[in-house]
């Protein structure tokens, strides 16, 4: 064959089933299509623009969207304009659903492929939108803009004039919750109810809710489970009628509790302000609410109520509690209420008229609970006093202060505890607690976490013995001095006299503080310098004795004395180092030296008409007197008199010493003179004590020996003798040992044989016993068997049977005609009673074996 030239094959389209071509005329500019299966020849003024192609096939349930879709007549088929070319709908759509496959005619554009339509499930819905005026199937005119919905389950089949603007899910309402709505715009809700633009409402059944076109969902409102003890607390927040027709105003407050709704959903227009708890008194409380709501709802201003217990209530809105819950007032028998009328009222117990501001006080036994016009000012507790206690207490009224000791006392309504105030430094030293004679030479502080004064309590000091407290009455300007031992209570304008004595060595002023006199007798030590006639500067340590003379106790003025002077250590001091000074200033370094003591001692004391040094010295100005002066040392201030002095003193220390060492000496060499006599008279005699010893030692080895070989010998024959004995009867045991073997030897035999035979013997009988009841029990279980067998068949059965053996045979002869018969060998004996029975039967069984009849 010869081939085509390549220009024809250009010009042939070979169309399979199912495909298409757009083919352009040129010369007339009119497209055409050509659908297969066709072979198509391309002419010189044509063009194939399109193709092949495969023409578009939409399945069940699927489609797709043609635009500038070609005009069909009435006939469903294209429409051809005069030139030949297919009429289009410009800018418009088609929606194709499945069909057979077809082309797109030329001018045709596939706007959306082939897509599975939309299908909406239960409980939801598209929302649509159309976006030109069209009429429906049924008649409905829908206008441009309009917006509804397609709600599942179903499958959308599209439209060229809706679009889909969203798939709407229902929300599911659960019990106890509610959904709030609002409207798009004006439309009717799933009830038919008319709503405007804007308005909101709740839908609470329960279930899928799915919205309208024109609603949106705004939130899911979860209702308040309401409780005995838990109360809602609403506002309105505009002017709207509740579930229950109640119209509530714009701000209106109130309260939902369990016996309106066990469970609310706040509607739109209120919402929760919080939750109330419930209030629960019991029978020992009480509380008063400010202003209460009246009966008619609204709240009483300016207003209190009292609430008894036991009562379980909630607060309404703008109620609060005065001073929250408060526990009934229980008085005690020593207990009381101070109480203040704030408005006028009538006491009903009492019938006593209060005016505002007037107190009073109840005292216990009782229970109280307090009007609302009526304050508790406050709570007193009797006091319970000691005989050494007391308190301070104070007229409110006239400001009297008055000191309350040795009973329980209350204080009144017209009486407060006062607090007295003491100077700092008679706080610090109350505060120490120091003994003020125990102590008296302990100068270190109080501690800062000593426990503090109770100002209200009256202030006590206990006086030791030998010892006097100046107490000053600021008020009565008198004075009093306590003698311990003695315990001192302050009145109320009363102050302690504080002592400020001079201490320390050489003696400071101001360094001894105390409440107390000591009146001794007691000691005291100063350290004073002193300058002699020759110009040696000593330091003398002095230590005093005194006392305070104290004649009649009771006497003022002479016990006044006591406390005129303020220091009287450091006045006595520098009295008695004055006169020191002046009588040692006349006297040389080395009389003072020699006769210190009493050059002291008389210019302390002086000399009486017989030129005598006095025992003391007295202090008429305070009664002290001084009875004795001890000189502990003396050391000189200047340098070269305490070396000079230092000299002579370790000059007599060494006389005395090297005195002391010879003396010893010579007592040491006579000890030792007399050591070695002693111990050369010993060595004489221990010598002569050795040689008794060694005498005595030879005799006893002498004896010794002898003794030795002696028992040497007598020991060897015992032991021969004993070893023999032992022989002998060692033996003798051996051989009844040996004979009582034997014995039980044969014993032990006699007993196995004989237990053997009588367990032989136990066993035999004892099968013979098995073997007896066997057979016993074999016979009667045959016998058993046997009467079973005899009553199963029954007497007149085995009679029968007995019995039909002969009556056969006979009738069987009389049928025969025989009378007897009798067949024999003769070389048996015949048995006339069994011949009829064997001839019978015989003739009966006929031939045994086959075999035998050949």
């Amino acid at each position: 064959m010869s081939k085509r030239p390549p220009d024809e094959l250009k010009n042939l389209y070979r169309i399979p089933p199912y495909y298409y071509i757009h083919v352009l005329d040129q010369n007339t500019n009119v497209t055409r299509f050509e659908i297969g299966p066709r072979t198509f020849i391309r002419q010189d003024n044509e063009k194939v623009i399109v193709g092949p192609e495969k023409m578009i096939t939409v399945p069940p349930r699927h489609y797709c969207i043609i635009e500038n879709p070609v005009v069909r007549g009435d006939n469903k088929k294209p429409v051809v304009d005069d030139a030949g070319q297919i009429k289009l709908r410009h800018a418009d759509q088609e929606i194709r659903l499945a069909q057979d496959p077809f082309p797109l005619y030329p001018g045709e554009v596939l706007k959306q492929v082939v897509s599975a339509l939309k299908i909406v499930v239960a409980n939801a819905a598209l929302r649509l939108r159309a976006i030109l005026d069209f009429e429906t199937e049924v008649g409905e005119k829908r206008v441009a803009g309009d917006e509804w919905l397609f709600e599942g389950p179903g499958t959308y089949i599209p439209r060229k004039e809706v679009v889909v603007d969203e798939t709407i899910r229902a929300t599911i309402i659960k019990p106890n919750q509610a959904i709030k709505l609002r409207a798009r715009k004006e439309t009717l809700d799933r009830q038919n109810n008319p709503r405007v633009t804007g308005e909101e409402w709740l839908v609470k059944k329960v279930g899928a809710y799915l919205p309208g076109a024109y609603e949106e969902v705004v939130d899911v409102v979860d209702a308040y489970v309401l409780t005995e003890k838990v109360a809602l607390h609403m506002r309105a927040y505009r002017t709207f009628k509740d579930g229950k027709g109640i119209v509530r105003k714009n701000g209106e407050e109130w309260l939902i509790k369990m016996a309106d709704t066990e469970a609310h959903i706040p509607d739109v227009y209120e919402e929760v302000l919080g939750v109330v708890n419930v209030t629960t008194l019991t029978n020992r409380q009480y509380c008063v609410i400010l202003d209460p709501v009246g009966k008619d709802g609204k709240p009483q201003l300016g207003q209190k109520k009292l609430v008894k217990g036991e009562k379980s209530f909630f607060l309404q809105p703008g109620e609060k509690l005065e001073k929250g819950i408060q526990n009934v007032f229980v008085l005690g028998e020593d207990e009381g209420l101070i109480l203040k009328a704030n408005e006028a009222f009538k006491d009903p117990e009492s019938s006593t008229d209060y005016r505002p501001g007037d107190r009073w006080m109840i005292r216990g036994p009782l229970e109280y609970i307090p009007p609302v016009q009526v304050e508790v000012v406050t709570k007193r507790k009797a006091i319970p006093l000691d005989a050494n206690e007391g308190i301070y207490v104070r007229d409110v009224k006239s400001g009297k202060v008055r000191a309350i000791c040795g009973s329980t006392y209350m204080l009144t309504q017209d009486e407060e505890l006062w607090a007295k105030e003491l100077p700092p430094a008679v706080e610090e030293l109350l505060a120490e607690g120091k003994d003020p004679l125990a102590d008296r030479s302990d100068r270190s502080r109080a501690p800062a976490t000593a426990a503090k004064r109770e100002k209200t309590k009256v202030v006590s000091f206990r006086v030791p013995h030998n010892a006097a407290v100046q107490i000053y009455d600021y008020k009565e300007k008198t004075a009093r001095v306590v003698f311990g031992p003695e315990l001192v209570m302050l009145r109320p304008d009363e102050q302690f006299t504080q002592l400020s004595l001079s201490g320390g060595k050489p003696k400071r002023p101001n360094v001894i503080k105390a409440l107390c006199l000591l009146l001794g007798p007691d000691f005291c030590t100063d350290i004073i310098t002193i300058e002699t006639a020759d110009h040696a500067r000593l330091q003398l340590q002095l230590s005093y004795n005194w006392h305070f003379e104290v004649v009649d106790p009771t006497d003022t003025k002479d016990v006044a004395k006591l406390f005129s002077v303020p220091d009287f250590v450091g006045d006595a001091c520098k009295a008695i180092a004055s006169r020191v000074r002046g009588a040692v200033a006349g006297v040389q370094f080395d009389d003072f030296h020699k006769n210190s003591a009493r050059i002291i001692r008389t210019s302390v004391f002086g000399l009486d008409d017989n030129q005598k040094v006095r025992k003391r010295f007295e202090f008429p100005a305070n009664n002290l007197v001084i009875t004795s002066i001890d000189i502990q040392s003396v050391e000189p201030v200047d340098q070269r008199t305490r070396d000079a002095l230092q000299k002579s003193v370790q000059l007599a220390i060494e006389i005395t010493t090297n005195s002391q060492e010879a003396s010893a000496r010579h007592e040491a060499e006579r000890l030792e003179q007399e050591a070695k006599g002693r111990l050369e008279r010993q060595k004489i005699m221990d010598e002569a004590e050795a040689e008794r010893a060694r005498k005595e030692l030879l005799e006893l080895q002498a004896h010794s020996a002898a003794v030795e070989s002696t028992g040497q010998a007598k020991a060897e024959a015992q032991s021969r003798a004993e070893a023999a004995k032992i022989e002998g009867e060692a033996a003798v045991e051996q051989a009844k040992l040996k004979a009582e073997a034997s014995k039980i030897e044969a014993q032990s035999e006699l007993e196995r044989l004989t237990r053997a035979r009588e367990a032989e013997t136990k066993y035999v009988r004892e099968q013979n016993e098995l073997e007896i009841s066997k057979a016993r029990d074999m016979a009667g279980i045959e016998t058993d068997k046997f009467n079973n067998m005899v009553q199963a068949i029954g007497s007149e059965t085995i009679s029968a049977i007995a019995t039909s053996g002969p009556e056969m045979q006979v009738k069987l002869l009389q049928s025969l005609g025989l009378r007897s018969t009798l067949i024999t060998d003769g070389s048996k004996p015949v048995n006339l009673f069994t011949t009829a029975q064997g001839l019978l039967g015989a003739i009966g069984s006929g031939p045994a074996n086959p075999e035998d009849d050949d």
